[in-house]
């Protein structure tokens, strides 16, 4: 059974930092790619970045030049860096298998005040 268990969200003014974190169990991680999605209210479940095995990265270009994925397989772990973060980043942000998500975790809200 898959199990995704994300931290880290937070309240933060405008420009401020965030570090995510995913802890990944039920899954081959390490031959797996995952990424961060993110669902604003009222809005659709997106795709923020994603990760191969291989350390190949994507970004939506929103978030190009601000926002940082990086794993660690070892501890079956997925990061997301976030910078200069802006109220429209505002959202609840879940890690999961890309492109094809499994079954969703609960989430970190990550607020962003102008």
């Amino acid at each position: 059974q898959v199990q995704l268990v994300e931290s880290g969200g937070g309240l933060v003014q405008a420009g401020g930092s965030l570090r995510l974190s995913c802890a990944a169990s039920g899954i081959i991680f390490s031959i797996t790619t995952v990424g961060w999605y993110r669902q604003a209210p009222g809005k659709q479940r997106e795709l923020v970045a994603d990760m191969t095995s291989g350390g190949r990265t994507n970004y939506r270009d929103s978030v190009k030049g601000r926002f940082t994925i990086s794993r660690d397989n070892v501890k079956n772990t997925v990061y997301l860096q976030m910078n200069s973060l802006k109220p429209e980043d505002t959202a609840v942000y879940y890690c999961n298998v890309s492109p094809f998500p499994t079954q969703w975790g609960q989430g970190t809200q990550v607020t962003v005040s102008s």
